[in-house]
């Protein structure tokens, strides 16, 4: 078990909890992940390590609510426990270029700035865009600032920052005359499918972080595979990290699908189980 030990909410759906867990810290690098499971009957779920801190002995984690797991662990507050936290597991990624563009997308922005922190701390010019929906959903905005040389936020609609796709912001800087090292995208798998087809054409190594379904984090159940190059990896132990223009993002995005109407009963069926309990704990009162 770990404990909470500071919880914030970054907008309506997306919530950070930094815990207390020193083994893993003491481990932890960008691009890792957990496997975590909010209560003994929760199911396990995997979430990239969104900062550490090796002194405080915490690592942070954002995550979107978006299933009955999530939901599950937004439940929980400061001072509460999450029942099993295990990591760092996955490889982290490599931070060695000189000059990087990183693309993060929606909430996988909260992954992509660990990797903007690293590549800053060791000297590398780095050119950060972070792309919303909409105003409401940005996260973020001033720690990639800090840590960035040049920063784009976009959002789809224009309500803030620049409008438009994370896309038409690195397309403008490749424009421009731009040279990277690398491109590094982190977000939905179309973003990273299309950030893959704008580099292609130039060359420039691009390295997408996979995030499927995973159940043991070992690479035993074979649930979080993928096709890279024609041959298929595991994300849990050959990733999450690949090279953008190997990976069949067709079918990473069919199967992603294929457990959506699921997740959407299963989501349903604990909020309207967490009504009758508040109702029943409210009448309970009521006679007592």
């Amino acid at each position: 078990m770990v404990k909470i030990i500071r919880k914030k909410s970054l907008n309506s759906t997306v919530t950070l909890m930094e815990v207390s867990a020193p083994l893993e810290a003491a481990k932890a690098e960008p691009g890792q992940f957990v496997i975590l499971r909010a209560s003994e009957n929760g199911e396990r779920i995997p979430l990239t390590i969104a900062d550490f801190n090796r002194e405080k002995g915490t690592v942070t984690i954002i995550f979107q609510i978006v299933g009955a797991a999530t939901w599950q662990l937004n439940r929980l507050g400061e001072g509460d426990m999450i029942q099993d936290f295990v990591g760092p597991l996955g490889k982290a990624t490599d931070c060695k270029a000189a000059k990087v563009a990183i693309v993060g997308g929606g909430v996988g922005s909260a992954i992509a700035y660990p990797v903007v922190k690293k590549f800053h701390q060791q000297g590398a010019e780095v050119h950060a865009i972070t792309g919303f929906r909409t105003r409401d959903l940005v996260i973020l905005e001033e720690e990639f600032k800090v840590v960035s040389d040049t920063f784009f936020l976009m959002t789809d609609d224009g309500s803030y920052g620049r409008h438009g796709l994370v896309t038409e912001a690195l397309q403008l800087l490749i424009d421009k005359g731009e040279r990277y090292d690398e491109v590094i995208a982190i977000g939905p798998l179309v973003m990273m499918k299309f950030v893959a087809t704008v580099t292609k054409p130039y060359g420039i190594k691009t390295t997408v972080s996979m995030n499927p379904i995973m159940i043991d984090g070992t690479g035993m159940c074979g649930g979080c595979r993928l096709s890279v190059g024609g041959k298929t990896k595991f994300a849990c132990v050959d990733g999450p990290d690949f090279d953008g223009h190997e990976v069949d993002f067709n079918e990473a995005i069919a199967r992603s699908a294929i457990y959506r109407p699921f997740e959407a009963r299963a989501y349903e069926a604990c909020q309207k189980s967490s009504k009758v309990s508040c109702h029943l704990l409210k009448a309970d009162k009521e006679v007592s």
